[in-house]
């Protein structure tokens, strides 16, 4: 860091001479409370441009950040606009106290506030009391969620995280604190309540701060991302963490998972399948009974449903499948790593199962080098890392998991190993292929704080469709990427907007894991396992191939998105708020959302085929119909089954592929720019071997695609010798 730099040097002065002052008040209020601290004990830093980290007292030991392996990537931060300082956070004040630490954040009455990792009950969250605490089944709106992340984003263009892997609750605006003032005569005007609705509900306006109450806490850190926007502090967010994740490009494709129990010759049939029917698919991935054991896990190939791995293995790679492995942390007694695991994992079990400290360096590197010479080399091409997000603990009887009483040797314990347990996990297997210089796609499901770099997409095992929206608009928030899967549906029109949605979506993933063959075949679950087919199955397998088929001819343009996250931090898919802070009709609207700049993707549930849209400022035009609309506006647009529910930015190059089959290494992509607007524009596609980690060695091309009103041009600028894009075709949509 440049000390010298006369920006941070006037950033610290500018927060020592408030935090003086605060000090004093906490001194005070700690006398109280029987807690004291020194004034040495407070530090205020700028650790990174636009980044203010705010310490008191002693720390956790184990973090968020302590576990961020990643480089800040302060170039490209220090290329975002000029921060500024909303005047509300002068007056932050942070208290240790007999019961932990406690975080006060003035709020103004404007500011809306949004984050919180993958919340999936809510959105807009002033007003609420959230508590982010990893949970298998996030129920009853209470803030639990697979991937908890102490941190909101305010539309005043600031981002506040709370460095801690603690069960924290934030009050956003719900408290009223008693005030030294004269009392006053007032008088209970609200109406009798007839209802324990009304009884119970919070009728008093939103108070005027964050409360953050951090249990047992002897100190903590406190990080402040500055805007000047709400988008400008998620990308110091992702960028803090190290960039933004870059999964390899046939992640990008279509990924299908087998049922449960299947064995070789299911797999082989599924692969060809596909392949017959010319239905797009990049990965095929296998489920629990690959193992000899699953619950815990063996993490041996059971020679009765596999008899011979590599050639499955090879088998698939020569009809251009990627194969990705089910498993969870939890290690059976039969594992033959069981053994050298036993002494740095947990003191309690899961499942008759070892839990590995992977806090230890010696527990990570025991279970990556035996996946790494077992499983990677041989091919296997990513994993999905399952029942790491603790048991329900809204059901008393969900005890499946470690307690929250749990020691392990590094010193974490039970409560933090569930905060941090799933990101853990993820960094361990994602460090195999990164050590290779292989890029995956993971699959997982719990993560957190500053997992903004790590190529992994969460799911889960509830299934609201509306539910599932929300959490892509929400995903962007907080630096993670969410994929809403596909299963059995009720309908055949559920299932092709359910398909819709996971085509719209960070990986689009069918996972057929109780399901005997594809669900357009048949999408209701006891039919579809007996073999008794829709009698209109051809039907609507033409319409799932479109679907799919879209979804490959929009690969050029998300890798182009995942690009911009990597090195510029801008979440691939994010709410509207996110890039229209200042439009008062978008801060509630969860069931929209911007992929990329110039996609606003508007999916449609249950049984209906329109639907109100929201169109924020600009022109934008229907994907389907070439219609064009003013933004500003709500609209009821029909679409179709066989259609995709995305509107365009007027001034877009949208270039879209000729679909493939699959992504391999010599997959060349033939374009067609659709060019939206009479006017010019210009778009840029970023091009790489798309497998390997050489484009941080500069091993890359940017590819500048513009339309002067009459004709484009490409120019391709970089130091990637192999040509992986060529435009083929324009149309020009008025």
């Amino acid at each position: 860091m440049n000390h010298n730099n006369p920006i941070m040097k006037k950033n610290i002065e500018f927060y020592i001479s408030i935090f003086r002052k605060r000090i004093i008040i906490s001194i005070l209020s700690s006398l109280f409370f029987s807690v004291s601290y020194s004034q040495e004990s407070y530090k205020i830093e700028d650790v990174a441009p636009g980044v203010i980290k705010i310490t008191i007292g002693v720390p956790d030991k184990f973090t968020p950040y302590s576990f961020c392996e990643e480089t800040p990537q302060i170039k490209a931060m220090e290329s975002l606009p000029a921060c500024n300082r909303p005047n509300s956070l002068k007056d932050i004040k942070i208290e240790l106290t007999e019961r932990g630490c406690k975080v006060d954040v003035p709020l103004t009455d404007s500011e809306q506030l949004y984050g919180f990792g993958l919340q999936m009950n809510s959105f807009n969250q002033k007003g609420m009391k959230r508590r982010p605490i990893v949970n298998d089944n996030p129920l009853n709106n209470l803030g639990y969620t697979h991937a908890p992340v102490p941190m909101y984003v305010s539309t005043a263009g600031y981002a506040v995280l709370v460095n801690t892997s603690r069960y924290t609750t934030f009050y956003c605006g719900t408290l009223d604190k008693v005030k030294p003032n004269p009392k006053t005569q007032s008088s209970d005007n609200r109406k009798t309540a007839l209802s324990t609705t009304e009884l119970y509900a919070n009728n008093s306006p939103a108070t005027s701060s964050v409360v953050v109450d951090i249990p047992q806490a002897k100190g903590i850190e406190v990080y402040i991302f500055l805007g000047p926007e709400m988008r400008h502090a998620l990308q110091r967010y992702n960028l803090f963490s190290g960039g933004g994740a870059m999964p390899a490009i046939w992640g990008l494709g279509v990924k299908y998972r087998v049922k449960g129990d299947s064995k070789d010759v299911d797999v082989y049939k599924t692969a060809n399948y596909f392949r017959k029917n010319k239905i797009p698919c990049d990965v095929i991935g296998l489920e629990p009974r690959w193992q000899t054991a699953a619950y815990s896990c063996s993490y041996k190939w059971n020679s009765e449903t596999f008899p011979q791995p590599q050639n499955l293995i090879d088998s698939l790679k020569r009809l251009n499948f990627k194969i990705n492995l089910w498993e969870h942390a939890f290690v059976h007694p039969t594992s033959p790593i069981y053994d050298s695991l036993y002494q740095v994992s947990g003191d309690y079990k899961v499942w008759n199962g070892l839990v590995p400290d992977f806090v230890t360096p010696k527990a990570r590197s025991i279970f990556g080098s035996y996946h790494a010479n077992t499983f990677v080399k041989p091919g296997i091409s990513g994993f999905k890392l399952d029942e790491c997000d603790n048991s329900n603990l809204a059901e008393g009887n969900a005890t499946w998991s470690f307690p929250e009483l749990s020691r392990f040797p590094s010193g974490i314990d039970g409560e933090q190993m569930h905060q941090s347990f799933g990101l853990l996990y993820a960094k361990v297997i994602n460090g195999i292929y990164r050590k290779n210089n292989i890029r995956t796609y993971l699959d997982y499901r719990s993560s957190g704080a500053f997992a903004s770099s790590i190529p992994a997409s969460l799911y889960s095992d509830t299934y609201d469709h509306k539910e599932y929206i929300r959490m892509i608009a929400n995903s962007g928030f907080s630096g993670l990427l969410w994929s809403p899967e596909l299963r059995e549906s009720n309908s055949d029109i559920e299932l092709l907007r359910r398909i819709q949605t996971t085509v719209l979506s960070a990986q689009t993933l069918v996972n057929s894991w109780y399901l005997q063959n594809p669900p357009w075949l048949q999408w209701d679950k006891d039919k579809n396992n007996n073999n008794d087919f829709l009698a209109n199955a051809p039907e609507l397998e033409v319409l799932v191939r479109t679907q799919f088929n879209f979804r490959m001819s929009l690969i050029p343009y998300l890798y182009a998105a995942f690009a911009h996250y990597n090195k510029e931090g801008i979440p691939p898919f994010r709410a509207l708020v996110v890039d229209y802070p200042a439009d008062v009709n978008v801060k509630d609207i969860y069931d929209e959302y911007m992929i990329g700049e110039n996609i606003l993707a508007a999916p449609l549930t249950g049984e209906s085929d329109t639907r109100n849209v929201y169109l924020p400022q600009g022109i934008w035009y229907n994907y389907n119909t070439n219609e064009k609309y003013e933004g500003g506006k709500n609209y009821q647009v029909r679409t179709s089954l066989s259609e995709i529910p995305i509107f365009v930015k007027q001034g877009t190059i949208l270039p879209l592929a000729a679909p493939e089959q699959s992504v391999t290494a010599n997959t060349v992509f033939s374009l067609t720019c659709k060019v939206y607007g009479n006017g010019a524009a210009s778009t840029t596609l970023f091009e790489d071997d798309g497998v390997t980690y050489n484009f941080g060695n500069d091993k890359f091309n940017t590819i500048a695609i513009s339309w002067n009103g009459k004709k484009g041009s490409v120019k391709r600028v970089g130091t990637f010798d192999i040509v992986k894009y060529k435009v083929k075709n324009w149309i020009l949509i008025e």
